[in-house]
């Protein structure tokens, strides 16, 4: 019975180095500071997401193409050559002679032409088809850019944050220091205890404790930044904040106008749409293979061939021939195949109708939603404020109470901790509401370029 870890072992695949190979993403300076605008303009270029959408939507275009290119009549070039031996035996032996044989052979170079002049239809239908594709990809293509710009302004956002609880954290850390020199002093001249220089202490560590777990939530948002824009994790690039960005007292709700706008701009709605388009003309395709086919054949051909037989000269023989031909094909009986292939694309269609009619109310309830999260999200940033307002004169006046020896260090410490507590919310609901805003951009369809996130600033 074989134990857990050599069973682990067996299942051990051979490294292959050649797929480790890691560099950071060329272009980059780490020596100079990027602000929002050029990290999006990098993400545009780098992240793998938008070669991908480029190149389907570059098949889908394609694939227009090799539908119109059924339009045109095939002309095929064709070389037939060959020989053949016919031997057979004589009744009666004539000299030494008791069979004869003959040999024929020749090469015929052919040009031919096929031309399918009309079909009900059936080349218009997977045209159409085609080009709906073309544009539900090409919407995607551009709805990437706008995913991409959101995502790095989202993680821009969040490691901006978590930079500002990195530095809320060192004020903390030094506010923890002055009630310990306190404690220290009052202990030195025998008003105070070494209870309260164990508390302080504490108070000191607690706040170092938190200033290291800071510090590594902003190294994962960092690096979160850079998987949002696509480069390379190895890649080392200097974050230039945007400063604190004014925001607005509140939004109002979005109107009905506003959302049919949104909805006749987001690239999902519209690619869903276009997808349903595209099922719907494969309906008429696949009707179109229950009616006859008119064609048009022509060849021109020519040969050169030999004949020789037994005690005969050989004879040789140039010809050339032509014609047009003019057809009409019907199909009377596949087993179903065509019924069958109608009821899928009609059921194809259904399926696209339902799938773009969650599409659009998803979406329309996306709107409402973004901009209830931002109305919240700005009325905790006044609530936040006004706390981290009403807490720093209560640390203030604690720390003060303290020294002057009319105050206890349990005030002092439970002024501390709150006032850290307020401006930690006072800043997480500060990029909670960038965030929010740049949402609201984005199921609008409104972020469309790099310069719509710079805006977002209530103003």
């Amino acid at each position: 019975m074989p134990t857990a870890a050599s069973s682990a072992k067996q299942f051990t695949v051979p490294a292959d180095p050649e797929v480790a190979q890691m560099q950071a993403t060329p272009g980059i300076d780490p020596r100079r500071p990027y602000g929002l605008p050029e990290l999006i303009d990098i993400a545009q270029t780098q992240n793998p997401l938008t070669r991908l959408a480029w190149q389907q939507a570059r098949q889908a275009a394609l694939a227009t193409g090799m539908v119109e290119a059924t339009y045109l009549p095939f002309i095929s070039a064709n070389v037939i050559g060959g020989w053949q031996d016919v031997s057979a035996s004589l009744p009666l032996t004539v000299g030494s002679t008791n069979q004869v044989s003959n040999r024929v052979e020749g090469v015929s170079p052919q040009v031919a032409l096929q031309w399918l002049l009309f079909d009900f239809g059936q080349r218009d239908a997977l045209h159409k088809t085609a080009r709906h594709n073309a544009t539900a990809a090409n919407i995607l293509f551009n709805g990437a850019h706008q995913k991409i710009i959101y995502d790095v302004t989202r993680s821009y956002f969040l490691y901006s944050a978590a930079r500002s609880r990195v530095r809320i954290a060192e004020q903390n850390a030094a506010n923890a220091r002055k009630i310990d020199a306190a404690a220290q002093a009052r202990n030195n001249e025998g008003r105070g205890t070494t209870v309260e220089v164990a508390q302080a202490r504490q108070l000191v560590a607690q706040a170092q404790f938190g200033l290291v777990q800071a510090q590594g939530a902003e190294r994962d948002a960092y690096q979160m930044l850079l998987g949002a824009m696509g480069v390379s994790p190895m890649t080392q690039i200097t974050i230039r904040e945007a400063g604190r960005r004014a925001l607005p007292e509140s939004v109002g709700a979005p109107t009905e106008e506003m959302i049919k706008a949104a909805l006749a701009r987001r690239p999902d709605v519209l690619a869903s749409f276009s997808a349903l388009k595209a099922s719907r003309s494969a309906i008429g395709a696949a009707q179109a293979e229950f009616m006859p086919k008119v064609f048009l054949g022509a060849v021109a051909a020519g040969g050169d061939a030999s004949f020789s037989a037994t005690g005969l000269p050989t004879i040789g023989q140039q010809a050339s021939a032509s014609g047009v031909l003019l057809g009409v094909t019907l199909p009377l009986y596949d087993g179903g195949l065509r019924a069958a292939q109608l009821k899928n694309a009609e059921s194809l269609a259904a399926a696209s109708e339902a799938t773009f009619e969650k599409t659009r109310d998803a979406a329309a309830r996306e709107i409402v939603i973004s901009a209830d999260t931002l109305r919240s999200a700005l009325a905790s940033y006044r609530a936040a404020t006004a706390l981290a307002s009403a807490a720093a004169v209560t640390y203030d006046a604690a720390l003060d109470a303290y020294k002057s020896g009319v105050g206890d260090i349990t005030a002092a410490t439970t002024a501390d901790s709150g006032l850290i507590t307020a401006r930690l919310a006072q800043s997480d609901a500060h990029a909670a509401a960038l965030v929010a805003a740049a949402n609201l951009a984005f199921v609008l369809g409104a972020m469309t370029s790099s310069d719509v996130p710079a805006g977002l600033t209530g103003r």
